[in-house]
């Protein structure tokens, strides 16, 4: 068959395949090119779940009459003039291609005006590539997009559609997704006629929070904590939610660089390590996070409807994503619970007179007797903070009261029930030490270098030509975690020390999974899970075991540690360690106040 130039409407065709991939793919590019115009408002209709009509009118700069052309010109765009551009794009798209392509297989009318102009202009296809010259048409500044009939001219991709219920529930996440990265904007979604959701946009942390409920919903806001950490020309900001609101699906994660959504497999990958012994086995975390980098850092243009980015520096991106997230979950403690143990005001004791007021608390043993009674569950009364734990003001100086409040009594040996100013608190007493022991372990293990064992004969790992050169090239890495191998072949590979805590262990396999992160991420936690691994199991065994009968003194002691302890929300398995029942939820109980 002798080669051809393909014509123009099959190219745009084939081009809207990448981009174009349902009603929800022209609502994304859509209200992209809006916020790229400056939009601050934006409002969204739809029908039949977008198949009939997608119409997004904004309030951004607009379009002058004579560049309306060239805006469903294929290869042409205001974003970028030059390779200096393409390598650092700041805006959300910049291709030149999604309204030509989407004109293609849609009919397609754009209407726009300029603040400078008297009135707009509007162009208008017919779905094969055919405009008419602009006309004049009453708009007020700014654009409207209107796409009607999509498919109408492919209809074996029309079939692969589902319903109009599940293609308007695609649509109606990318329109989440979007407004999440913009809190400033005014945003209305109508489907069929009918009010969707109604965005205001706010600058103020009260107006933000009432608007991340409403797109995330308010479970999420309840169990969230607000994070922002900067370094290395990096910022990492947003909300991560306690792991135990943890998900069974990984449907409420929202990652955004540079305000673009993405689906990343290195982001993905770097906060789930973040919660790596939090969460329960099998769960997924749930979050909402903003990147923000130099954009000559990330390369945008990695994929064709560009949901992935590439970074110049991965590994480096990474690690500053997983230590701030594995070091705002190790606050995750009873003395900062977002939400639990509020502050006790004035009002609320007069409301509510605490049980242990005018001299009268059972707390009046020292903390320094109740840490040496609880030795003995540790072994050694001196021992109780983790090595390199700083002790925080286990007081709280409204109330003169710890944050867990003070033991009343053990309840079938295995919770402890404690007073508080705020209500009544319940600990699982097993899953509470659990966790500080465990921590306690790590924090002597992190103290020095992984202590290796040397092999009597070393063991030969077979493995193909790219991981040999890359465990030669990543020696350095590999003995930090505590390999120690050697090259013995152009396919051979021969450990000849190993972590001595994994020593019975499956250390072949291990190795190639380190290889096999080192090649994908640039480094690797394997090593440092396994070991944790075997740390978890001793501090579940060496535990104080359920039943066990405590005295007051040792139970004050327990919530002592907890409130020093990191990740004490949680056990080892993600369980939670203790909640609460406030005196408000006491008193509906008993219908105190009707």
């Amino acid at each position: 068959m002798p080669i051809r130039e393909l014509p123009p409407q099959l190219v745009n065709q084939i081009a809207a395949g990448e981009v174009v991939e349902r009603p929800a793919s022209v609502m994304k590019e859509l209200l992209e090119n809006a916020l790229d115009a400056g939009a601050t408002r934006v409002e969204l209709d739809v029908e039949a779940g977008g198949v009939k009509l997608i119409r997004v009118r904004d309030n951004g700069g607009g379009i002058p009459q004579d560049d309306l052309p060239l805006a469903v010109a294929r290869h042409a765009t205001s974003k970028i003039g030059s390779l200096e551009d393409l390598e650092r794009v700041a805006t959300l798209g910049f291709r030149g291609e999604a309204l030509p392509s989407i004109g293609s297989v849609a009919r397609l009318q754009l209407t726009s005006r300029t603040a400078a102009s008297e009135h707009g202009w509007r162009i208008e296809g017919d779905g094969h590539g055919n405009y008419a010259a602009p006309a004049p048409a009453a708009h007020a500044p700014g654009t409207s997009v209107e796409v009607r009939d999509l498919f109408f001219n492919t209809p074996a991709r029309r079939k692969f559609l589902k319903s109009e219920q599940t293609e308007f529930g695609h649509l109606d996440t990318v329109v989440r997704r979007i407004a999440l990265a913009r809190h400033g904007l005014d945003l209305e979604l109508r489907h069929n006629g009918r009010p969707m959701l109604a965005l205001r946009g706010s600058a103020d942390e009260a107006g933000i929070a009432r608007r991340l409920q409403e797109l995330v919903g308010p479970e999420f806001i309840e169990h969230a904590f607000h994070i922002r950490q900067i370094s290395a020309g990096l910022s990492l900001s947003g909300w991560l939610a306690r792991p135990t609101f943890s998900r069974s699906q990984a449907d409420l994660q929202y990652f955004y660089v540079n305000g673009r959504v993405v689906r990343d497999k290195l982001l993905a990958h770097a906060v789930r390590l973040g919660f790596h012994d939090v969460l329960f086995h099998g769960r997924h975390p749930a979050y909402v996070l903003y990147l923000e980098l130099d954009p000559a850092r990330v390369d945008v243009n990695a994929h064709p409807a560009k949901h992935e980015v590439r970074f110049r520096d991965s590994r480096l991106v990474h690690d500053f994503v997983f230590r701030t997230v594995e070091e705002a979950l190790a606050g995750t403690t009873p003395q900062v619970a977002g939400g639990a143990m509020p502050t006790v005001g004035p009002t609320s004791q007069s409301a509510h007179q605490h049980p242990y007021s005018d001299g009268q608390r059972q707390g009046s043993m020292q903390v320094g007797d109740m840490l040496a009674a609880y030795g003995a569950l540790h072994g050694s009364a001196t021992e109780i903070s983790p090595p390199g734990f700083s002790a925080p003001n286990l007081v709280s100086p409204e109330s003169g009261v710890p944050p867990l409040g003070y033991a009343l009594a053990q309840l079938h040996g295995i919770y402890i029930l404690a007073a508080s100013p705020e209500g009544l608190v319940l600990v699982d007493m097993h899953a509470a030490h659990e966790r500080i022991t465990y921590e306690r372990m790590k924090a002597a293990l992190h103290q020095g270098s992984v202590v290796t064992q040397p092999l009597l004969v070393p063991t030969p790992v077979p493995v193909s030509r790219r991981e040999a050169d890359l465990a030669e090239a990543e020696g350095e890495a590999l003995a930090a975690n505590g390999f120690v191998v050697e090259r013995r072949g152009p396919e051979s590979l021969a450990i000849r020390e190993v972590p001595a805590l994994l020593v019975r262990e499956d250390t072949v396999k291990l190795l190639r999974d380190l290889l096999a992160d080192l090649a994908e991420h640039g480094e690797s936690r394997r090593v440092g899970e396994s070991l944790e691994r075997v740390l978890a199991t001793s501090a579940c065994h060496t535990s104080v075991r359920a039943h066990r009968e405590l005295t007051l003194a040792e139970m004050n002691a327990l919530l002592r540690d907890m409130e020093r302890t990191p990740r004490a929300d949680q056990c080892n398995h993600g369980r939670p360690t203790w909640t609460r029942l406030s005196l408000p939820e006491l008193d509906r109980l008993f219908l105190r106040g009707r």
